[in-house]
């Protein structure tokens, strides 16, 4: 299977080793025996979103997402529209942000998101930086990442992570966290958050190949790093939760 990920700005959106989303989801759709292209979208820059299989957009500042919005707006109407068509995509950080209604500043200044959902981020001065365990209606297992932003996310009816037991959701502590629509993923979460949850990884080369009709081979790839890595930490949050 051929396979193209479209990764935009993964200069302007590279904070906290984002682009180790897209890195980790090539090396595992190669092990599956694909053929894959990463083509990375640059402000400017052109593309043909229809014969993408994958859209990602990792975290920024809140300027340079700010800046990569301004961009990003002339991508809408074919987004969402691979959107409905059960493209998968993944938003991670400040990114989710970007695919909402509005952005508001700290400064009470606003500016549009891309519209593929309805909810609104507000950036305000308190900077909200916590370890982050929580579930997913995806898979049974806890999803495990880290926080490190300013904006409380409103209006969002279709959460990532449904529960947390540690840290801050999309408005509130404990509260639910991203936003997940059909094959669309979005969190604040940061890490990177498919190299952090091995399953989520999987999830989303699973949402690639349903989209062609087709199931995961049996035999997949792992990497025994990555599942001892996510077994301390899902252990350490889930004991520091339960001690709350």
């Amino acid at each position: 299977m051929d396979v193209r990920i479209i990764h935009f700005y993964p200069d302007l959106m590279n904070l906290y080793g984002s682009r180790a989303n897209v890195l980790a989801l090539e090396r595992y759709l190669k092990g599956l025996g694909c053929e894959v292209a990463v083509e990375a979208v640059l402000p400017g820059g052109g593309t043909d979103l229809a014969r993408g299989d994958f859209f990602y957009m990792g975290a920024g500042t809140e300027r340079a997402a700010k800046a990569a919005m301004e961009d990003f707006a002339r991508f809408s109407e074919p987004l969402k529209a691979a959107a409905r068509d059960g493209a998968a995509m993944l938003f991670a950080g400040t990114a989710m942000d970007l695919i909402g209604k509005t952005v508001r500043e700290a400064d009470g200044s606003a500016y549009d998101g891309l519209g593929l959902a309805s909810f609104t981020t507000e950036h305000g001065k308190r900077r909200i930086v916590e370890d982050v365990y929580g579930h997913t209606d995806l898979y049974p297992e806890a999803v495990v990442g880290f926080i490190n932003k300013c904006g409380v996310v409103t209006g969002v009816e279709t959460p990532l992570l449904t529960a947390l037991d540690l840290g801050f959701g999309n408005e509130r502590e404990q509260g639910p966290e991203g936003f997940h629509w059909k094959n669309v993923m979005a969190s604040q979460l940061t890490g990177p958050l498919l190299v952090k949850n091995p399953k989520l990884l999987e999830t989303a080369a699973a949402a690639i190949y349903a989209r062609r009709g087709e199931a995961l081979p049996v035999e997949r790839p792992r990497d025994e790093w990555a599942e001892r890595a996510y077994a301390v930490t899902e252990e350490q949050l889930r004991l520091r939760a339960q001690s709350k």
